[in-house]
């Protein structure tokens, strides 16, 4: 008897390139020079945070709830200054490392990068300063 459940997003990407789309974008965020100052701190352990974040938000395993409880990332991210313009070049990176990967081309990848699209909108808390 087969178990009957709706396909999630995290089932049709799969773990392996949630991983590869995770070590190809923090280069580039670190090497933004809009974003580095909000990445201060060890890589590594914001890759495996980031890691459990999008197996949970494309409905795998919640495994960053069941580590540091709910997500609230806006709530997280409120001690960050995360202005227009930074959530746009968050949005650049995330693009560039889409294509990296090839999740541009992948069919559930316009769904992922709208619904990252909607995050990054909720993200920001400060007017651009220019």
């Amino acid at each position: 008897m087969s178990e009957s459940r709706l396909q999630t997003l995290y089932d049709q990407i799969g773990g392996d390139i949630i991983d590869e789309l995770v070590n190809a974008f923090y280069p580039k965020v670190y090497d933004d020079p809009d974003l580095s100052p909000l990445f201060q701190g060890d890589m590594g352990e914001i890759m495996r945070k980031q890691r459990l974040f999008l197996t949970q938000f494309l409905g795998g395993p919640a495994l960053y709830s069941q580590e540091f409880g709910p997500p609230a990332m806006r709530r997280r991210h409120l001690p960050f200054e995360i202005t227009p313009k930074r959530a746009e070049c968050w949005l650049r990176c995330m693009g560039e490392a889409f294509e990296e990967v090839g999740l541009d081309k992948h069919p559930a990848g316009g769904v992922f990068y709208s619904r990252l699209q909607q995050v990054a909108a909720i993200m920001v808390n400060s007017t651009d300063s220019e």
